[in-house]
């Protein structure tokens, strides 16, 4: 079998950019010589590894099943331009939920970054769905994520505990009920988090677990939108209790106390082939000591 390094890294380029042109724009070559490359691998493995639909290349069932060896094989591969692979350098890219990067990474990142000065954080932020679907490609190296998930192949590891709240605003007939009877929350407006984000499962599943169907007023990707459409009268709300914290100290949001189980977990995920990155566990170790 004759494979080579550039077939390899054209493969796991075209899965993580979606498509082969851009693959072969971050390989240096022309996008007739990366087809060919991907031709080429394919006959040397005796499977295909790309199918194309329409005008689009989906990896095959196959291909997604050695991605994770493909991976292994290319940084350590990498690995041999640094003689000393436990040293922490370069650029770790995290996904992350719209909780936990907007309130607890910014003082992860920056501790990390005092504790080892050759090494950085790339920040990307977007909902569960989107940092699992992320890191599946190889488009982060780590994850962290607030709401219930399994995957087939990565690793979901538990890091730290958060509490969802109910909130509303000061004026809100239903701030003055407490403790407040959890039937009620069905009649009310609701402002939330969209589908596919930690907060909206949790909401979700504590809602039907009680036998309640809410009704969505608005569904926003953004904890500020919420918080000014609650603020503003729209309807009442969910989200965690780090990102109100200040409001209802202020007196601008009021927390309602129901008998929801609005209870999560943070998770950090990481595919197994990235696990024993240098880079990855030094993170790691600040968060296991937060």
């Amino acid at each position: 079998m004759n494979i080579s390094l550039r077939q390899l890294h054209l493969f796991e380029a075209t899965v993580r950019l979606g498509r082969l042109g851009l693959a072969a724009e971050e390989q240096a070559i022309s996008q007739s010589a990366a087809s060919q490359a991907i031709k080429e691998l394919e006959r040397a493995l005796g499977y295909k590894v790309l199918d194309r639909i329409g005008r689009e290349l989906v990896v095959t069932e196959a291909g997604q099943t050695i991605l994770p060896r493909v991976r292994q094989i290319l940084s350590l591969s990498d690995s041999l331009t640094r003689p000393d692979d436990r040293r922490i350098a370069g650029t770790l890219r995290i996904a992350a939920s719209v909780t936990i990067a907007s309130y607890l990474l910014p003082k992860l990142i920056a501790q990390f970054r005092r504790q080892h000065p050759e090494a950085d954080a790339k920040l990307e932020i977007t909902n569960t769905e989107g940092v699992l679907s992320r890191l599946e490609k190889g488009q982060a190296q780590l994850g962290m994520i607030e709401g219930p998930a399994l995957h087939p192949s990565l690793d979901i590891v538990p890091w730290r505990s958060d509490r969802l709240v109910v909130f509303c605003a000061p004026e809100h007939p239903l701030a003055r009920k407490s403790p407040l009877d959890t039937s009620l929350l069905a009649d009310q407006e609701w402002i939330v988090r969209e589908a596919g984000s930690g907060t909206r499962a949790v909401l979700d599943a504590a809602l039907q677990a009680q036998g309640l169907k809410p009704r969505i007023a608005l569904e926003l990707t953004r904890h500020e939108a919420i918080k000014q459409s609650v603020r503003a009268g729209l309807g009442i709300g969910c989200l965690s209790s780090l990102t109100i914290a200040d409001e209802v100290a202020a007196g601008q949001l009021i927390l309602l106390d129901t008998s929801l189980n609005l209870t999560r977990r943070f998770a950090w995920v990481c595919s197994p082939e990235n696990r024993d990155n240098a880079l990855i566990q030094a993170l790691l170790l600040q968060l296991r000591a937060d």
